[in-house]
């Protein structure tokens, strides 16, 4: 039987010896990813490759094959510069290609200087203090897991369940380790060992986990998928309580003419509802002003309204007085700042100040 070693020199070889037929210039760099990088691999473990090329003339070195004597498949992929600088970027956490790669060939020492580069920017980012715009790189990654827990959940197809499910895990995963600004350096064969001495994490991740991928029928996958995403926001909403807030003052710059915005766009709309008994409007409209709120929260330091406690489906006349409360309290926002809002006894009168 071939020598794993020996193997290994000769596809690499090859694929040197192809690039310099049919395609000059076109390889950079080769580097060793994977479990030969790591030390994981066995007996029907296949070569991972960094074929880092310059231009589109390097995908003919591409290529996928089974090797017959040993039973295993390789998958000789290229990579772009371009994929190695989103990478550097620190967007996801699988980026042990640029990482780690053990390079064994080099076509010129300026590719592998080209490389340093771009792996010290990558340090950069994940060795600085952990920042809001941390945070939102994680949260971007863990609504991607919402997305497929929730249709996971509306799925009645226990494949299609499944197949959900494993996105969210997946994306659950990967947004634990951006919550902690690391990055995968193995394989999916120790991932629970990686997750498991991650600082910020939910307690029993890895068992949580489990418990999903082991379950044996499509209502216990949900259990558990919900069970495992509950206690993942929780996790992200304890760490964003952690993050230094720089919230803009409250003045006529940051929250000038919300007020009335609000006054214009909704309460009309909730009298109207209330008096014509339309859930959906109010509701709708509720819900509306619940994001404008939630937009200027973010970015203004106002007090905390919580617009969705004014809903009540059974009296609607309650709820517009409700939100006309709200209004009234939001009105000391505008005295906090030593705004005045803007209100005329008719159109004449707007109109003759709006000219000046």
């Amino acid at each position: 039987m071939i020598n794993l070693e020996e193997r290994n020199r000769k596809i690499i070889d090859a694929v040197i010896s192809k690039a310099n037929i049919v395609c000059p210039g076109s390889l950079a760099l080769i580097g060793i990813t994977g479990s030969f990088m790591t030390g994981d691999f066995y007996e029907k473990s296949d070569l991972d490759l960094l074929i880092l090329i310059n231009d589109d003339k390097g995908w003919r070195l591409g290529c996928s094959m089974i090797q017959d004597d040993l039973q295993v498949g390789h998958d000789i992929y290229c990579t772009k510069w371009e994929d190695l600088e989103y990478d550097a970027k620190y967007e996801h956490p699988h980026i042990s290609k640029l990482m780690d790669a053990k390079i064994v060939y080099c076509a010129d020492e300026k590719y592998k200087k080209q490389l340093d580069v771009l792996r010290h920017k990558a340090r950069e980012i994940m060795e600085a203090p952990f920042s809001a715009e941390d945070y939102e790189k994680a949260e971007k990654v863990l609504k991607e897991a919402e997305h497929f827990y929730a249709m996971a959940m509306i799925s009645d197809d226990n494949s299609k369940v499944s197949e959900w499910a494993g996105g969210a895990v997946y994306y659950v995963e990967n947004a634990v380790a951006m919550l902690n600004k690391q990055y995968f350096h193995y394989g999916v064969k120790r991932v629970y060992e990686e997750l498991s001495v991650m600082k910020n994490r939910p307690e029993n991740l890895c068992d949580m986990i489990d418990h999903v991928v082991s379950a044996a029928s499509a209502t216990s996958v949900k259990e558990h998928l919900t069970t495992l995403m509950k206690e993942t926001l929780a996790m992200f909403y304890q760490v964003k309580e952690t993050i230094p807030t720089r919230k803009k003052p409250v003045i006529a710059d940051t929250i000038g003419g919300t007020y009335e915005e609000m006054y214009s766009n909704w309460r009309n709309k909730m009298y109207l509802a209330a008096a014509t008994g339309d859930r959906h409007l109010a509701f709708m409209s509720l819900i509306s002003a619940s994001a404008m709120f939630a937009e200027i929260s973010n970015e203004v330091n106002i007090d905390s309204y919580n617009i969705l406690n004014c809903y009540d489906s059974e009296d609607l006349h309650k709820t517009a007085a409700a939100y006309d409360d709200i209004l009234n309290e939001y009105l000391r926002e505008y005295k906090k700042g030593g705004i005045s809002e803007k209100r005329y006894a008719d159109i004449d009168a707007f109109v003759l100040d709006y000219q000046i």
